[in-house]
């Protein structure tokens, strides 16, 4: 097993919390054809937040269940910098895990 996993399965609970404690968590999920999209993080059919609940918060947990290879980099944090840019105080938390989940992700194995 990957010893980053526990740290990243943190940085996603993390994140979760964020997107929680911020009011950006959504009980219900997008369409299936917004969640079909084929652009980055979906810009065209979803929100950043909406994105990161439904299609990489998702994706991020069955890779590390399933011990599939993680990815070798994440630049999510600098997305989310440009989505935040308007409030960033407020986006504060979740900068900061999506920041630490970007580090991880590129460290050692």
């Amino acid at each position: 097993m990957d010893a980053r996993v526990p740290a990243l399965a943190e940085e996603l609970l993390q994140i979760e919390r964020a997107l929680r404690v911020e009011g950006w968590w959504s009980e219900q999920s997008p369409s299936g054809e917004a969640l079909a999209s084929v652009e980055p993080f979906c810009v065209d059919t979803l929100t950043f937040e909406e994105w990161l609940q439904w299609i990489f918060l998702p994706r991020m947990k069955q890779i590390l269940e399933e011990g599939s290879a993680l990815p070798r980099a994440s630049g999510i944090r600098p997305m989310a910098e440009v989505v935040y840019r308007e409030h960033p105080l407020r986006a504060k938390e979740l900068l900061t895990a999506l920041e630490r989940f970007d580090h991880l992700i590129g460290g050692p194995a």
